[in-house]
């Protein structure tokens, strides 16, 4: 491996202008075929599996032209203060706004309040439903500004109007603090390099990555059915791992020169050292992302291969686009330890230069091994409580800030009708089977009206055919609650006894039975999901590090920063903690995908710095060193690099907390505390006073393993051999 990469390190170097080139064309291929590709819509939602999904199917089936995954609107109506919306005021401007909203071309069907008996019995608040075609993001600016102007033209008649539903949904945005982000990456890369041309090299090689990533994604949006998500996924990863890969191929090249090689030899070396832990950190990334594929919910699995393709990019460009702009600089990135000319020159010394920031943290780490490991894992342990009392649940416009018309719609609905009307359950009986559907479906209406927490049962709506219904129910809780899932199994329940008393199918759906569903489905899946990524890459790191005791190490550590991390979400998201700091305006349940999704990419992410890191002791360890020096070693040449990145990739994550997608923004908090746990908690900390206590024993692998094993030889030996035996050669031509 360490010989492949440095030939084609140095390959790179020499052909700069032709591997420059290739990947120029690349991004230009990308931007144009993003460019001329269809928009696309929104990423359809299917939990394939699911109850839930089984009846939206069985809808479209028996109900044809209804478009159950059509977006809907509430317009919701409040009379002024002492007036009711009965009055005949009110009810005219009522009824002439629903008459507005029939005339869309892409609307369904309105209806009307006084005829679907949708008013409050206060008579303060009433509703009109509006069904359109198409889902919300395919919604035409027409359609959308029709039902906005239809909305402003009751509210100047005199009444309160808001909208709720998908109808209105918008494509999210990130906000200034992405750039921020990248401002405070680009700061960082100054100071650890000292050169304005060594710090642009990985934003440069990272920001070409990306475009390439995310324009091939955007081309491809519309044909793969990829939402607006996915792009800002990969985006987020992208960047993050592009900088780091990149920054630590710069770092070598600059301990290389110090050793005083030439340039080419020292991209070589670079690209065949770091490079190879570069193409195994990548690898467990891609392997933690590709592997979001068992979970079986189509959004996620585009979700991570989308991310995943784009973690590859930035390997091969680390690998080939990196020592190729370093053959560009020249002499302007200069040796470690000589600064350029924005810090100034380093000041030669007679005396030896003091130990760095690493060797004496190491060297502490090293003589306190214990105390180091019990307050880290305390700590680490601390703030993990909160995921004790996690709840998982999907968004909904109750979640939204208080300052959107979906969010005051959404409270006068509760106002008007109780808290579980946001929330309706929608019941399909599927009677074709039966001997007498209409009995079915009143059996089954009467079954649901005795379960505890409904409060409203509509007759059964049968279709064409006679054969389906649909019957709406109204629970008393508002859809997130326990409650409410409560009684979505105990409807699915009493459906099991009418099936066996009359071969009817009874399936509950809605948004909220699809809520419940998929929570279910990641929960059931996140152990299995666990074994198989922390299987494979403790694999593939035992490959790398040529041991047992190192890789299971790292995967006991990353569970503490993903366990410490998730407390960190639930705390602020769910609890409201630091809430208004992070922008966070309504707390709530913790999105149902986030426990997996923080599993697999932290994962990956943390064995980029354990591969970083521990590498450079394991090279230090196979050349002789004692197992204590040798985590020494490793501190005084990777935690500066290491530190850079673990800030980078932190302030990356940070950057998304402005979306104005609160899954976007939950995610990039996620992320960016658990680098931070796991960079310089478990990394920094935990890391090297397991491997002081270990001493040799953390490096033992069984003689017949070590034989089966391939050697991919991470640590450059080969190149130290080869280079050996060039010298020798020399000697005996010499002599």
């Amino acid at each position: 491996m360490a010989t492949f990469l440095y030939k084609l390190g140095r390959l790179s170097f020499r052909r700069r202008h032709f591997v420059a080139l290739i990947w120029v064309a690349l991004l230009t291929l990308a931007g144009v075929g993003a460019a001329s590709a269809p928009a696309a819509g929104n990423s359809s939602f299917s939990i394939p599996g699911t109850e839930a999904q089984k009846a939206f199917d069985l809808l479209e089936q028996r109900f044809p032209g209804t478009s159950a995954d059509g977006a809907t609107a509430r317009v919701v109506f409040k009379a002024p203060s002492g007036e009711k919306m009965t009055d005949p005021g009110n009810k005219a401007t009522v009824q002439e706004t629903v008459k507005e909203l029939s005339d869309g071309s892409e609307v369904v069907r309105v209806t009307d309040p006084y005829r679907a008996k949708a008013v409050s019995k206060d008579g303060t608040i009433a509703y009109a439903q509006v069904s359109y075609k198409v889902s919300g993001m395919e919604l035409d600016d027409a359609a959308k500004d029709a039902l906005k102007d239809s909305a402003q033209d009751a509210r100047e008649a005199g009444l309160t109007v808001e909208i709720g539903g998908d109808a209105l949904q918008a494509v999210p945005h990130t906000g200034s603090s992405e750039i921020i982000g990248i401002a405070v990456a680009a700061v960082v890369l100054v100071i650890t390099f000292g050169s304005l041309v060594a710090a642009g090299l990985p934003l440069l090689t990272a920001l070409i990555g990306v475009g390439i990533g995310v324009s091939a994604i955007t081309g491809l949006a519309s044909a793969l059915d990829l939402g607006s998500t996915t792009s800002t996924l990969a985006m987020m990863i992208g960047l993050a791992v592009g900088i780091d890969y990149a920054l630590f191929i710069v770092s070598r090249y600059r301990a290389e020169l110090a050793e005083g090689r030439e340039r080419e030899e020292a991209a070589g070396r670079a690209a065949g050292t770091a490079g190879s832990a570069v193409v195994f950190a990548g690898l467990t990334v891609v392997i933690a992302l590709v592997g979001l594929s068992v979970v079986n919910i189509p959004m996620l699995t585009k979700m991570g291969i989308a991310a995943a393709g784009t973690v590859a990019i930035a390997v091969l460009i680390a690998l080939t686009m990196v020592p190729a702009l370093l053959g560009y600089a020249g002499r302007k990135v200069k040796p470690m330890g000589e600064k350029g000319k924005l810090l100034g020159r380093a000041k030669k010394q007679d005396k030896p230069a003091k130990p760095n920031l690493g060797t004496r943290w190491a060297s502490f780490v090293v003589r306190r091994p214990v105390a180091v490991l019990l307050l880290g894992v305390i700590g680490l342990g601390a703030a993990a409580v909160p995921a004790t009392s996690l709840e998982l649940g999907l968004p909904d416009d109750g979640s939204q800030p208080v300052s959107t018309t979906q969010r005051r719609a959404y409270d006068l609905l509760s106002e008007g009708f109780g808290p579980g009307f946001n929330g309706p359950l929608m019941v399909v009986v599927d009677a074709k089977d039966s001997d007498d559907p209409k009995a079915v479906f009143t059996e089954t209406g009467d079954a649901i009206k005795g379960l505890k927490d409904v409060v409203t049962v509509t007759p059964a709506q049968p279709n064409k055919a006679g054969d389906t219904a649909t019957i709406t129910v109204i629970p008393g809780s508002k859809p997130s609650s326990v409650t409410t899932e409560n009684l979505v199994h105990g409807i699915r329940d009493a459906g099991a006894g009418i099936k066996a008393d009359t071969d009817a199918n009874v399936l509950v759906t809605g948004s909220t039975a699809m809520n419940i569903d998929v929570s279910e489905k990641l929960n059931d899946a996140l152990v299995p999901y666990l074994v198989l990524v922390v299987g494979l890459a403790f694999l593939l790191l035992i490959v790398v590090f040529r041991s047992i005791l190192v890789p299971l190490k790292a995967a006991l550590g990353f569970l503490l920063s993903v366990m410490a991390a998730l407390g960190a979400v639930v705390a602020v998201f769910q609890w409201g903690w630091l809430s208004g700091l992070m922008g966070v305006e309504q707390t709530g349940p913790v999105m149902s995908m986030m426990p997996i999704f923080m599993v697999g990419v932290v994962f990956g992410l943390a064995m980029d710095y354990e591969v970083f890191l521990v590498t450079r002791m394991r090279e230090a360890y196979v050349h002789g060193e004692k197992p204590a020096q040798a985590v020494v070693t490793g501190f005084r040449h990777g935690a500066r690099v290491v530190t850079a990145a673990a800030v980078i990739m932190m302030a990356v994550f940070a950057g998304f907390i402005g979306s104005s997608e609160s899954m976007v923004k939950m995610i990039g908090f996620g992320l960016a505390i658990a680098v931070f746990f796991d960079a310089f908690v478990v990394r920094m900390a935990i890391v090297p006073a397991v491997l002081a206590l270990l001493g040799r024993k953390a490096w033992w692998l069984p003689r017949w393993l070590d034989r089966a094993l391939p050697n991919v030889d991470v640590e450059g030996e080969g190149l130290r051999t080869a280079s050996v035996d060039e010298d020798a050669d020399r000697e005996l031509v010499g002599g």
